[in-house]
């Protein structure tokens, strides 16, 4: 204890340090489990695999080193600093850039900040993987209440608003007054509700799920429009099993996740079909996707029960969705004022339309649908007429911008510079913060992450993220063609220069935000 006593508001620093015998103790719950007899169907219908969990369990309790994750977690500046009651556990990584623009970047279940530490490199240091200074953030990462290394609520009403607001209130603790957020999963639920509450300081938000489709009717009129929603009523027919129990019996589920490892991690496998089979290509062929190794899904899974935060995390659920809870009925908050962001990836559970999000969030300045042509700031694939007001203000580049015309620059014009955009979409982690959609090529063999740079026009791509890596270049990242069609012989000629900016979407958001 040290002579100054401690405030509540204090930020102390963290260490993570587990003790030999949890550890022992894991290993030995691993090899009593009882598992049941396997499935009587060939696919995933009736959950997870024998065979995934078999392997998964012999590889975790025989080849697995938690000691390396530990490691990682500790290179990086940890602290816990208390908030309404409840001790809130974070990363902190300042960048050396000047002008490095704060942002806070929320995981959700089942994930933790265990799957962000790969984005940290990147995000604060972006000269460093082949970037630009001007893409550099200020980085937090906290760990969700009742998740990882924060404490555990010890009182309903701990729902997103909550959230909302205790992650406005670090951030001023931090210090900062200018800042940006990001959200995934739950964490999009987090980062909405901070855009609709407007913080001062909190300057424009990105997230990867529509948080509004979850609980609002959308519309059908289009193709597009209706494949989302068949694929929202299918999730809710056979894919929201782990939902609907978090949701209404989280407790219930708890017991079996505080005492056996192996259902813990079976609990956190069967989230959605796409995840699931990635993860287990990679248990039981030894073909993990991107960055879905065995070993970064069993960091993130050990991060749990060496927690005991199998329960709590799912109260979560109650929280936010429950119909018992006390949010459950309150009218939402109008839509957020300040600048939006959204990025859909293939392999989610519904593939959001840009008119829904356009329809949820009037302040929308960026839409990025990966594995599809882009479309450039106010400008829907859908129509060739562009959007009125604001609209020269949603153009990306500089030179289209400060003409501040009402109409869309011409096409071409736009694309030049959104294009720009391709490199910031391979990394996953800084839009998702799940390792489950770090499937892209960009990736090293090894899990790590490259920065990759848009060197001009091309026919060919990958459906995951629509670009063709052709070789690494030492010292500036990965070689990428972008898959867009050619505009003209004299665009499919030309190369941006190396030192053009890179452009970055939440880095547009606060260049909006602030009339740039």
């Amino acid at each position: 204890m040290s002579a100054t006593a401690e405030t509540a508001t204090d930020i102390r620093p963290f260490h993570v340090d587990t003790p030999e015998e949890e550890l022992a103790e894991l290993r030995r719950r691993i090899a009593a489990t009882r598992l049941p007899t396997g499935e009587l169907v060939a696919d995933r219908s009736q959950g997870v695999q024998l065979a995934t969990i078999q392997e998964l369990a012999r590889y975790w309790e025989t080849d697995y080193d938690w000691r390396k994750a530990e490691a990682k977690l500790n290179a990086l500046p940890q602290f816990t600093t208390e908030i309404d009651g409840v001790d809130i556990h974070f990363i902190h990584v300042k960048s050396s850039h000047e002008n490095a623009l704060p942002l806070i970047m929320t995981h959700g279940w089942p994930g933790s900040v265990m799957e962000m530490i790969d984005s940290v490199g990147p995000l604060t240091d972006p000269t460093a993987h082949g970037g630009s200074a001007e893409d550099a953030f200020h980085l937090v990462l906290p760990s969700l209440p009742g998740y990882g290394f924060s404490g555990e609520p010890v009182e309903v009403g701990w729902d997103l608003g909550r959230t909302a607001r205790a992650w406005a209130e670090l951030m001023r603790r931090l210090g900062y007054t200018r800042y940006v957020a990001q959200g995934g999963d739950v964490g999009a639920g987090v980062t909405d509700a901070m855009g609709r509450q407007a913080p001062e300081g909190l300057i424009g938000i990105h997230t990867n799920l529509l948080v509004p489709a979850l609980s609002g009717t959308m519309p059908t009129d289009t193709d597009e429009e209706r494949a989302a929603a068949a694929q929202i009523a299918t999730f809710g027919q056979s894919g929201n099993g782990y939902f609907v129990e978090m949701a209404t019996r989280p407790q219930t589920i708890g017991y079996a996740l505080l005492d056996s490892p192996v259902a813990l991690a079976a609990w956190m496998l069967d989230h959605d079909t796409d995840a699931y089979y990635k993860i287990a290509r990679a248990f039981v062929d030894g073909r993990p996707s991107g960055n879905l190794t065995r070993d970064n899904v069993l960091d993130n899974i050990t991060a749990y029960w060496l927690t005991g935060t199998g329960a709590s995390a799912a109260r979560s659920y109650w929280e936010a969705y429950g119909p018992d809870a006390p949010a459950a009925g309150r009218q939402p908050l109008p839509p957020p004022p300040i600048p939006v962001g959204f990025t859909t990836f293939p392999g989610e559970i519904w593939r959001t339309p840009r008119s829904w999000a356009e329809a949820s969030y009037p302040n929308l300045i960026y839409f990025n649908e990966t594995g599809a042509a882009t479309s450039p700031p106010g400008k829907s694939r859908s129509s060739s007429q562009p959007r009125c007001g604001q609209l020269s203000d949603h153009c990306v580049d500089r030179r289209v911008r400060a003409a501040r015309t009402k109409r869309c620059a011409p096409l071409a014009a736009c694309l030049r510079s959104v294009l720009r955009s391709l490199a910031n979409r391979c990394l996953r982690a800084v839009y998702t913060a799940t390792a489950r959609l770090g499937q892209c090529s960009a990736m090293t063999p090894d899990g790590g992450l490259r920065y990759v740079r848009v060197v001009g026009f091309g026919q060919r791509g990958c459906g995951g993220c629509g670009v063709v890596f052709d070789r690494p270049t030492r010292g500036r990242g990965v070689r990428v063609t972008p898959k867009m069609p050619p505009i003209s012989s004299k665009l499919r000629r030309r190369r941006p220069s190396s030192r053009r900016r890179t452009w970055h979407p939440i880095a547009h958001i606060a260049r909006v935000a602030d009339g740039a």
